[in-house]
């Protein structure tokens, strides 16, 4: 289905060319057929006097309304400094290749739509988005243009695997960076930069895209990147990114080889139950999802919690100007409980000029682990993926969420947040059904990779057994084809491996070359 040209692995500016089969789209509409799943796509920008906009064709053709956009280059602001351009290249000469698409998609009869562009997804190491504005970039582009993306990370890990000529980092230095809310990593800190450009997406009734992030290039960093304390740096990182009015946020994933992913495949073509891995960050994304609810209608403040304290953030989410949902996290790590803390929340009443609304009753889901740099005993309302190769996509255990009484005459919720923890405070049961998913899908798998030799045997009794050979017991060899091999059965397991996808949340995909 993919083919990839061969480059140099240790150059991490080496994009290869893909070359799709047909089945890639094939593949993409039929899971958007089974579930909401949406796409972002890429067109190639590598060779502006020979365009290929096949990606556009075909995936307007077989996604339909499931094609979200097209993205036009990625990080144009790096292609000199990685040679993909001549050194003079800048915000005009990138505007005016966006525009030479543009025009190649309006004049293929194949291409209806040539409205779904999605640019200038700018690194911000050398330019702007301003700059790019400047260049005329929404002015010239207004009605082709479904968003404007920017892509940012908060440090990166290169030296550790390419060497050259950046920065070493040591990951447990790094890793306090990340668990504030105003922090050096903060999404606090690193959308600052952006606010100009997301005012600008308003003002032109775009919507705006953290395209590519994570916390940090080249695969993030071991020990940190895959802990608890980045599934806290997501939850607060993506409630910070609709407070500064951002739609999308793409998590960058990546292989066997790299930290930061939600979730990682086996390592081989396995297909027993359980063996998926899945990162801390795939909590922030369930988190944030029913923190935010479904109605789409969802406005978040950041309420500046206890003083503006870093360590104890705070939001709040309304519905149609009524309080829904209260976030709280903790970033402290105490076994103690000593740095456990209360949120007294009030609604209404005071100052305010409102009377008092504290329901007498709110429901509470709590993310928890023992500490910061828990890896996989990780739980969301009491239920979780599990460990390294044991999940299937589908959290385990009785889902808790626990229900708090409230003084009505006070005016006043008494929530308890652990050290570490996230609370998502439910104020009434509407709002807890908004955030639920409707339904959910299982689907079993279509083809097994692992249908000989698949007998078992429990591992405590292999621990206890005497160890009698196959050859004493007249089995000879088990291999296929071989010619002492035992009369031609096997065992075939009953169940094939499963997977389970909430139904409606949106799933963003982008496939692109430099």
């Amino acid at each position: 289905m993919i083919e990839k040209q061969s480059i140099d692995p240790n150059n991490p500016t080496a994009t290869p060319v893909l070359i799709y089969t047909m089945e890639m789209f094939y593949l993409l509409a039929n899971i958007s057929s089974l579930m909401n799943v949406k796409w972002y796509l890429g067109i190639p920008l590598n060779d502006t006097s020979d365009l290929h906009l096949e990606v556009a064709q075909y995936g307007e053709q077989f996604l339909g309304d499931n094609l979200l956009g097209l993205q036009v280059g990625n990080e144009p602001d790096l292609y000199a400094r990685h040679q993909h351009r001549p050194e003079n290249y800048g915000p005009a000469d990138y505007v005016g290749e966006v525009g030479d698409v543009i025009k190649a998609m309006q004049a293929n009869g194949n291409i209806p739509n040539t409205n779904n562009i999605i640019g200038p997804s700018v690194s911000t190491a050398t330019w702007t988005p301003e700059m790019v504005f400047d260049a005329g970039f929404i002015t010239q582009y207004q009605n082709n243009l479904a968003a404007i993306s920017v892509e940012n990370y908060p440090t990166d890990n290169c030296f550790a695997i390419y060497g050259g000529n950046g920065s070493p980092h040591n990951p447990q230095d790094e890793f306090i960076n990340f668990l504030t809310h105003d922090g050096l990593y903060s999404g606090k800190h690193m959308i600052e930069k952006f606010l100009g450009a997301s005012a600008v997406a308003q003002q032109s009734q775009k919507q705006m895209l953290m395209f590519e992030t994570n916390t940090a290039s080249c695969g993030g960093f071991p020990g940190s990147s895959n802990s608890f304390g980045s599934a806290l740096w997501g939850v607060d990182y993506g409630l910070q990114l609709a407070y500064s009015n951002f739609s999308h946020a793409l998590l960058h994933c990546g292989g066997q080889d790299v930290f930061y992913n939600p979730a990682t495949p086996p390592p081989t073509g396995l297909s027993a139950f359980h063996e998926w891995t899945i990162g801390p960050l795939m909590y922030s994304i369930l988190v944030v999802s029913e923190a935010l609810g479904s109605t789409n209608n969802s406005r978040v403040i950041d309420l500046f919690t206890n003083d503006g304290n870093v360590f104890t953030p705070g939001y709040a989410i309304y519905e149609n100007d009524q309080l829904a949902r209260v976030l709280l996290i903790n970033y402290m790590t105490d076994a103690s409980g000593a740095n456990d803390y209360t949120a007294t929340i009030s609604v209404g009443g005071g100052d305010t000029g409102t009377p008092n609304a504290v329901p007498a009753q709110v429901k509470v889901k709590y993310l928890s682990a023992p500490t910061v740099a828990e890896h996989f005993n990780i739980t969301w309302a009491g239920q979780t993926f599990g460990g390294q190769f044991e999940s299937d996509g589908r959290l385990k255990g009785n889902e808790t969420i626990e229900t708090i009484n409230c003084d009505q005459g006070q005016n006043t919720c008494a929530i308890k947040v652990p050290a570490p923890g996230v609370a998502l405070v439910f104020f009434s049961d509407q709002a807890l059904q908004e955030s639920e998913p409707s339904s959910t899908a299982t689907f079993a798998t279509t083809a097994v990779t692992r249908t000989l030799n698949t007998a078992t045997i429990d591992a405590q009794v292999l621990a206890t057994s005497n160890g009698h050979s196959g050859k004493d017991r007249a089995l000879g060899s088990t291999s296929k084809g071989s010619t002492g091999a035992a009369p031609a059965s096997h065992v075939i397991p009953s169940l094939t491996a499963l997977f389970s996808l909430l139904a409606g949340v949106l799933v963003l995909f982008r496939a692109f070359t430099r």
